[in-house]
């Protein structure tokens, strides 16, 4: 479909005169960074490394993606605390751990997968601690459908502990949890912390601790929302914990504060050892599995240069060395009109953005925006001049397609590659068939 310039409705478009349009449209700008690609995590991970291969041999890094607004905080704090922006735990660590605190997720309402793995820990007697603004219920008890015959019972009692915290008051509670863990270790002559890994493994101990001194507790509880005495139970379990496992999602990262609260839950577990070993460490928990795929195949707009030169390498061409625009610097180009065409692979580019009056104004100023969907959404309303909507399968928005081992497309050939001859049969058989 197309809405043309001017008109305020779409209408039918053949799938060559909608790729004739993004060429023309492409091959019109003056340079290849007036152009961005944005990705969803719904995008298989074949479908968005094509997807990157095509934008950098057009001749761009502006490869925004979902992972600039939900765990891109956690990459960059975890990567500046540990060198490493991914989670140090498997799944089979959750069943080893004495202690798990669930901060900022509601694993029985987006990860309902994770239950299963919480409650094997808690039945070997694992405390499970919840800090969250909200009661989720499947953190209260757990009824497994893998196991029938508990259906009719109560269900695995979970968590233990509820920290009520206010919303992006984590930073205070986590301060309030090391500070009576610190406080611990004083009136014990150094028994509570890990001493031996903070002083080979760990930088700034000492500035840390007299941050931690010098906060005072009216303070904690007030930017916490939660009590002294709450703060002084989740310190016991943490104390009490050989092995603990922090785990987090977006409630913690989707703050202007997001890398501070990464970190302060990797100084809460750097203060007892609580990393590198079995049943201990930091796991993030992102969402759709390729909001970590879609990063691992290229979709990021600062790839190294290593990942880079072996890109050039396999499919023989120059990629651009500039970084290109995230998410946020891609909504501030199109606003300045430095960013002409975008084009989205999936998701809700619209509604998942922090600003969306700001995000409509700057997608209202694009002269081309292309939307590659499994289904309608609001966002196909909000346009640029012209705009068009390429229906795709759900099932792979590459179904079908083998990539060949050498793979060229020239700078300028703007969406050939999509008007491919094998494509076009793709398209015609999708357009052929009756919508529902």
């Amino acid at each position: 479909m197309v809405r043309r310039k001017g008109s305020d409705f779409y209408e039918p478009i053949s799938w060559e005169n909608a790729f004739s349009l993004i060429g023309e449209e492409l091959r019109a700008l003056a340079s290849p960074n007036e152009a961005s690609f944005y990705t969803s995590g719904r995008a298989s991970n074949e479908a968005a490394f094509m997807y990157g291969l095509f934008a950098r041999q057009f001749g761009t890094n502006n490869l925004p993606d979902c992972s600039n607004m939900c765990h891109e905080s956690s990459g960059t704090g975890l990567t500046e605390a540990i060198g490493y922006g991914k989670a140090t735990v498997r799944i089979e660590d959750f069943a080893c751990a004495d202690a798990i605190f669930v901060i900022g997720q509601n694993p029985g309402t987006c990860h309902p997968r994770m239950l299963t793995e919480l409650q094997k820990a808690v039945r070997n007697g694992c405390k499970l601690v919840s800090v969250n603004p909200l009661l989720e219920a499947g953190l209260i008890r757990f009824k497994n459908p893998q196991e029938p015959l508990h259906l009719l019972g109560r269900g695995t009692p979970m968590a233990c502990l509820f920290l009520p915290v206010r919303i992006n008051g984590d930073v205070a509670l986590l301060k309030g949890i090391m500070k009576e863990m610190l406080e611990e270790d004083d009136r014990t002559g150094g028994k509570v912390l890990a001493h031996d890994f903070i002083d080979h493994h760990t930088e700034g101990f000492e500035e840390f601790a007299r941050d931690l001194r010098a906060e005072s507790w009216d303070k904690i509880v007030a930017g916490s929302g939660i009590s002294r005495r709450l703060i002084r139970d989740a310190a016991k379990i943490a104390i009490d914990a050989r092995s603990m496992i922090c785990t987090w999602a977006m409630g913690i990262t989707q703050h202007k504060n997001g890398v501070a609260n990464v970190q302060s839950i990797a100084n809460f577990v750097f203060l007892r050892g609580q990393i590198g070993r079995k049943g201990a460490g930091l796991c993030p928990v992102r969402g759709h599995s390729n909001v970590q795929g879609d990063r691992t195949v290229g979709i990021w707009e600062q790839m190294s240069p290593e990942f880079l030169k072996a890109l050039g390498k396999e499919f023989n061409f120059d990629p651009p060395e500039a970084h290109g625009f995230d998410t946020v610097c891609t909504i501030e180009a199109m606003h300045k009109g430095k960013v002409k065409v975008f084009i989205g692979l999936g998701g809700n580019f619209l509604v998942a953005t922090p600003d969306t009056n700001y995000t409509s104004e700057a997608l209202a100023r694009c002269r081309l925006t292309v939307q590659i969907s499994t289904k309608l959404n609001r966002g196909h309303l909000i346009t640029g001049e012209q705009a068009l909507i390429l229906p795709c399968l759900v099932i792979s928005a590459n179904a079908g397609i083998q990539l060949p081992s050498r793979f060229v497309i020239p700078a300028n050939a703007g969406i050939q590659l999509l008007a491919s001859k094998e494509i076009r049969c793709i398209a015609k058989a999708r357009a052929r068939r009756k919508p529902r």
